[in-house]
């Protein structure tokens, strides 16, 4: 064979590409003159020929995706002339595999390759194994060309002895691709060649029973009529036949739905639902829509860790540090966490792990304003725990089947949002977030915190029903933390299933600790600086505590640090800034502007809203925290205002009595206060709440109001450090009011410095951070007259009439 192939001296050839195609050796095929690149070939093989015997020589070379192959195949252009559509064309005739080498010149406009004949010869006589795979070839070619009709060639294949051409002779098949195609052409070795055309062949009239199968399986039970019907049939067919090619390994695990809940580690309960429901699916019909619900329902009950748990970290001096270090202050719920942690750990240790069918779960509500970090929590709890963290969103979900999931019956039904959140978690001990539960809606589709009620019951919760899955789910084991705004806002049977924390603000001291440890890193690395760059001193950030926000949490404050953070990065890129910088409580003014929040003891006399008579300083909770109220109070001209009392402001009808409350008790004890009460009798008195757009109500202005309609009269101004707040009756007694944290905190951001409550509400100072206390002037108070003892300033010349009080 070296012999021979030496032989074989170096053609020079013009290529002839065919996009998409193959030509093998023995093959005659009729091509295109119309493509310029063919015509080109073939007109410069014709010019070569001129000069040398025999007929015009080219290289077909396939070209794929504008890659030409590596091995061509030498054809002689055997006859020019038209085609059978009159387009001019040349017949082509495939002598031999060329290996293509370097390119080179040549006549006309076709490129010119060198290349190298491949030697093809095979021994003769054939060996035995040879001879055999030459016997199967035609044996399968014999089968497939009858299967076709094609008998005329049923003689010709036979009669092909030469193991080569026998394998070239694939070629002519029309199911092989391209791709395969090129396969065999690049393949010197006719054994391996013929291996390869064997195989190609065997391989397509398998794939023609599987067809004639699937075909057969599909006529039985077909219907003309019905055309989906048949295309579902063939579907399944083919998954069938997939399967015995596979033996069961791809299909199996999806589909053996009975072992996947027989190798399941369920409740015993659950593990009955689910063989039920697989009984149930192996009976149904393929195209029953209820198999599609069951394997549904199956795959979810198969999600769920039914028995994962992840081990609680009882290391409670640890699990204190992580809620230290992550969160400054809120020292009620970190004792609460280090509580439950510690009771856990000394069950644990007794055995006491499970009682009655219920685990040591915990259900807390933190309620508190906007940005006091009641959301994030959450994560440290979960953290310092050692446990998985999911937040469920409850804000705006007005339908219950968000909580209690949907019957299966009905299309896309789901699981309710409790389900996929322990589905979420992994485990069956979660620390479950549900974020805004004040913002829960009801409607016609049902109320969504009535829903919630078994969720959060710590008596039922282990036996928890969702309406999709209809097993019972133990939900004892996780802890809760619900979050709200607004306690008014939750209903009062939900309220009572929860444990109730509030975090009713920060102070400006802790306010400071919080942006220096935890607001002030986060910022600097957000606006890509570092704490080497840029130094925040804590003048500053007490200054934007103080006067740049005035808010009960800290969200305000975050994106004042960032502002200013931004500007000087920006003054740096700009080339106005040199870093390292330290940014001081002056700095602020030229970097943000002006403070919005400026306390009134600290604006000019004449400016603040209580330097004249019948302006009172209240105090209120709001959704956002507690705030300063201001009470204005004026009495209308008695030639031109009718008498009787007005009230402005958006207020509710609980805010309307107390003023008219206020207006009785000083007509009925005017003579005794002192007080012109005829003014009263005879003028129209009006009573007016700035920031008329935001809705007012609460019986806790009362004192407020009682002290602007006395102010007002007697002349006397309210001393500008002096809030207060307090319930008034008939009698003049000073009643019990809620939110005296939030409100101390709030008269501390605004500079008050001395703060008017009622008596019975003396006991809640403990609540009230010590360093709050100890920078307010607190007078707990029984009666009316001791108000306006401490409210009113002395009279001064010009004042209606001195109101002396009674003790």
């Amino acid at each position: 064979m070296a012999a021979e192939s030496a032989a074989f001296t170096p053609l020079t050839l013009p290529v002839l590409p065919l996009d998409d195609e193959v030509v093998l050796p023995g093959m005659v095929v009729p091509l295109d003159l119309s493509d310029a690149e063919v015509r080109a070939a073939v007109e410069a093989a014709q010019a070569a020929a001129r000069s040398e015997p025999g007929k015009p020589k080219v290289l077909l070379v396939p070209r794929i995706d504008g890659t030409h192959a590596a091995t061509g195949v030498l054809g002689t252009v055997e006859q020019v002339g038209r085609l059978a559509d009159g387009d001019p064309g040349a017949l082509i005739r495939g002598r031999g595999r060329v290996r293509i080498g370097a390119g080179t010149t040549g006549p006309g406009a076709a490129l010119w390759v060198e290349g190298t004949r491949v030697d093809e010869t095979v021994p003769d006589p054939l060996p035995g194994q040879v001879a055999e795979l030459v016997k199967e070839y035609k044996a399968l070619a014999t089968a497939w060309l009858r299967k076709r009709g094609a008998w005329q060639v049923v003689d010709r294949v036979q009669a092909i002895d030469d193991v080569s051409a026998l394998a070239d002779n694939s070629g002519y098949s029309p199911f092989l691709t391209t791709e395969q195609k090129v396969e065999l052409l690049e393949t010197a070795d006719p054994v391996a060649r013929l291996k390869l055309a064997t195989q190609q062949l065997r391989d397509h009239l398998a794939e023609q029973d599987v067809a004639e199968t699937i075909a057969k399986d599909v006529q039985e039970g077909v219907d003309k009529q019905q055309r989906e019907f048949l295309l579902r049939r063939q579907l399944d067919a083919v998954r069938k036949e997939l399967r015995e090619i596979n033996g069961e390994q791809d299909g199996e695990e999806s589909d053996d739905y009975r072992a996947r809940v027989e190798a399941a580690d369920l409740p015993e309960k659950v593990r009955e639902a689910a063989l039920k429901e697989v009984d149930k699916l192996e009976r149904s019909s393929d195209q029953s829509p209820e198999g599609s619900w069951i394997r549904t329902w199956l795959d979810t009950v198969l999600e769920m860790p039914w028995s994962e748990r992840t081990e609680d970290a009882y290391d409670i001096q640890g699990a204190q540090a992580v809620l230290d270090a992550e969160h400054a202050g809120l020292e009620d719920v970190k004792e609460r966490i280090t509580e439950y942690l510690a009771v856990r750990k000394r069950r644990g240790d007794r055995g006491l792990g499970v009682v009655g069918g219920r685990r040591g779960g915990a259900v807390l509500a933190l309620v508190g304003p906007p940005g006091v970090g009641k959301t994030s929590l959450g994560e440290s709890v979960a953290h310092a725990m050692g446990r998985k963290f999911v937040r469920v969103a409850l804000g705006g979900v007005r339908d219950e089947a968000e909580i209690r999931g949907h019957r299966r019956t009905y299309v896309g039904a789901l699981p309710g949002r409790i389900v996929r959140a322990i589905k979420e978690a992994g485990s069956m001990n979660p620390v479950v977030l549900l974020d805004e539960i004040d913002k829960v809606g009801s409607d016609f589709r049902g109320d969504p915190a009535a829903a919630l009620l078994e969720v959060l019951d710590p008596a039922q919760n282990h036996t928890f029903r969702d309406h999709y899955l209809e097993v019972e789910l133990d939900l004892s084991d996780v802890v809760f933390l619900a979050t709200a705004n607004v306690l008014e806002a939750i209903p009062e049977a939900l309220l009572d299933r929860m444990e109730l924390v509030r975090l009713d603000g920060y102070t400006e001291d802790e306010k400071v600790v919080i942006a220096r440890d935890h607001l002030l890193p986060r910022q600097l690395e957000r606006a890509g600086l570092d704490g080497d760059e840029v130094t925040v001193d804590e003048g500053a950030l007490r200054k934007l505590a103080g006067e740049y926000t005035r808010e009960a949490g800290v969200r305000t404050l975050e994106r004042s640090i960032a502002r200013l953070l931004r500007k000087v990065a920006a003054q740096h890129e700009l080339g106005e800034r040199e870093l390292p910088f330290t940014v001081t409580d002056a700095d602020l003014r030229s970097l943000i502007g002006r403070p919005h929040h400026v306390p009134e003891s600290a604006q000019d006399p004449a400016e603040r809203r209580t330097s004249v008579p019948g302006v009172a300083t209240g105090l209120a909770v709001t959704g956002a925290g507690g705030d300063v109220l201001y009470v204005e109070a004026s009495l209308a001209d008695p030639e031109t205002g009718a008498a009787g009392l007005t009230l402005t402001g958006q207020l509710g009808d609980v805010m309307k009595e107390s003023a008219q409350i206020a207006l009785s008790f000083l007509r009925s004890h005017g003579a005794e206060l002192e007080l012109p009460v005829g003014d009263l009798k005879d003028r129209g008195a009006h009573i007016h709440f700035p920031a008329g757009a935001v809705p007012k109500d609460g019986p806790s202005a009362g004192v407020t109001m009682t002290t602007a309609l006395a102010s007002l009269l007697s002349g006397r101004l309210v001393r500008t450090d002096v809030a207060m707040t307090g319930e008034v009756s008939l009698t003049g007694r000073v009643l019990p009011i809620g939110g005296v944290k939030q409100k101390l905190l709030a008269a501390h951001r605004a500079g008050v410095t001395t703060v008017i409550i009622p008596k019975r509400n003396e006991p809640d100072l403990d609540d009230v951070p010590a360093e709050v206390l100890d920078k307010l002037d607190v007078h707990a108070v029984s009666d009316v007259r001791q108000v306006l003892e401490l409210a009113l300033a002395p009279a001064t010349n010009g004042a209606a009439r001195r109101t002396p009080v009674a003790a």
